[in-house]
Parts: structure tokens; C-alpha cells; sequence
């Protein structure tokens, strides 16, 4: 069974047509979020890879950007809309 990790939950209830990976990054008061969904991606353990590689990705555009004011910039902001929809 595929477990939940840092900024990734697995949903998979009986109750909701969705079953798949969430994945959540908050920082400095600005929160990402993208579902990868089984169906789009074949199975739990590819979407779940696709949802990873995202993950990565935006972690080290947010990690490595500056601050302004404590707040990320509307460009890294920009950015990491970018590398969602890509996904």
C-alpha cells in the first residue's frame, strides 16, 4: 500500500469519485496545490511518481527564491503556478 508522505496525501475514499495524490506546499502564507488523479495517470504508483517529480520541482523553485517582505515574489509565485499546470 502506497503511503502518504510530506506535502502528498493519498486519497482513495469509497464515497468520492476521486482517488489519487494530493499534493499541498504552503509557504509564507501562499499554498500550492494539484491533484493527480489514478485514472490520468494509469495507476496509483505512476500518479503518484508524476505528484513526486511536481513536488520536487516546486520545492526547489520556492526554497531557492527570494523574499519579499517575508512573502514570496509574484514572479516565484508565476513560476510555481507554471510548474503545476505543467504537471
Amino acid at each position: 500500500m502506497l503511503k502518504s508522505q510530506k506535502n502528498l496525501t493519498r486519497f482513495t475514499y469509497e464515497t468520492t469519485a476521486f482517488e489519487g495524490w494530493r499534493l499541498c506546499v504552503s509557504r509564507t502564507g501562499t499554498t500550492f496545490t494539484k491533484y493527480f488523479s489514478d485514472k490520468g495517470y494509469g495507476c496509483p504508483r505512476d500518479s503518484l511518481r508524476a505528484a513526486e517529480k511536481t513536488r520536487n520541482k516546486l520545492l526547489r523553485l520556492i526554497d531557492n527564491s527570494r523574499r519579499i517582505n517575508g512573502k514570496l515574489s509574484k514572479a516565484t509565485i508565476e513560476k510555481a503556478q507554471k510548474i503545476l499546470e505543467a504537471a
